[in-house]
């Protein structure tokens, strides 16, 4: 029971950050219809410049406190990850609005790649160790469950943006004209909304969520590297594809649900191997589940909420 335990916490802690990544696609879905392979690289970005934000501070001024040196790099790597954001939506995807759908998903890819090699030159291929402000050290345990203070933060953080963004989209005018143009971009324009500027707002703000989903993966793991945003991407375009992307509380289960399977399903097959197999099999458990909604249910969880173009 404690081993049941303790894999559900470690679930939920990797299901927050699955659910912030796969928010930033089933936002760019929903309005465009158009899935951002490039999104997992803004996640990768955003680690790096956090971290190279945080070593910075800790070299210049070594005073300033854990706390504010960790906001500080938050916010650096948030603006530029916006910044990004903004630039691949305004230079890749706009002119391929009314493309075929091949077009703007090989231009994404592209990005993808293109993101990975400035990364690579900029900061190299070596693994880079992010500096570890907060204790990564467990509190005492209850009931058996060991839970870190990074752990904690991770899931508060998480859980108050989701809630954050669920109340933006469904509560406020600039959630209005999103939904609006989510569903017919034509119409939303002849009805006074500017959907360029809400097409680009959507991709800020998804990229604003990876960059925390980013700082916090790295924190996590206590790594960042060039090539570190491909897996976790995969993973949360499988948990948006698994709630039914194009759908906000979707993306939310979805990434919930596949950190849960992930961590329960990879702690119980490691007992079985001797722990040999563990993070392997971590790593399929995506792509099978990827596999098996796509067969039996391809609108996901909580099914599709993009309707169809006029």
């Amino acid at each position: 029971m404690e081993t049941l335990l303790q894999q559900i916490v470690n679930g939920l802690v990797v299901g927050s950050v699955y659910a912030l990544i796969a928010l930033g696609y089933t936002m760019v879905y929903g309005i465009l219809g158009l899935i951002n392979f490039a999104h997992g690289d803004v996640l990768m970005v955003g680690a790096l410049v956090a971290y190279s934000t945080v070593n910075f501070l800790l070299l210049h001024a070594p005073g300033l406190g854990a706390i504010p040196t960790l906001l500080i790099g938050l916010l650096v790597a948030m603006a530029v990850c916006m910044a990004l954001g903004y630039a691949i939506e305004r230079t890749a995807y706009r002119r391929l609005r009314n493309a075929p759908r091949l077009a703007p998903l090989i231009t994404a890819i592209g990005v993808s790649f293109l993101l990975q090699t400035l990364a690579m030159i900029i900061w190299g291929r070596n693994y880079h160790t992010f500096p570890s402000l907060v204790s990564s050290t467990p509190l005492q345990p209850v009931a058996g469950v060991f839970i870190t203070p990074v752990q904690i933060i991770i899931l508060l953080v998480s859980a108050t943006l989701m809630v954050g963004l669920l109340f933006l989209v469904n509560k406020t005018s600039l959630g209005r004209a999103m939904r609006a143009t989510a569903e017919n971009h034509r119409v939303a324009s002849l009805m006074g909304v500017d959907t360029n500027r809400i097409i680009s707002i959507t991709f800020i703000l998804g990229s604003a969520l990876a960059a925390i989903a980013g700082m916090m993966y790295s924190a996590n793991y206590g790594v960042a590297h060039y090539a570190m945003g491909f897996i976790p991407g995969l993973k949360a375009f499988t948990a948006a594809v698994l709630g039914g992307i194009g759908n906000l509380a979707g993306a939310v289960v979805g990434g919930l649900v596949l950190g849960l399977v992930e961590s329960i399903g990879a702690g119980y097959i490691g007992d079985w191997t001797f722990g040999y197999l563990n993070s392997a099999y971590q790593d399929i458990f995506a792509f099978i589940i990827l596999g098996i909604v796509l067969i039996f249910r391809p609108t996901g969880l909580l099914g599709e909420r993009v309707a169809d173009r006029a």
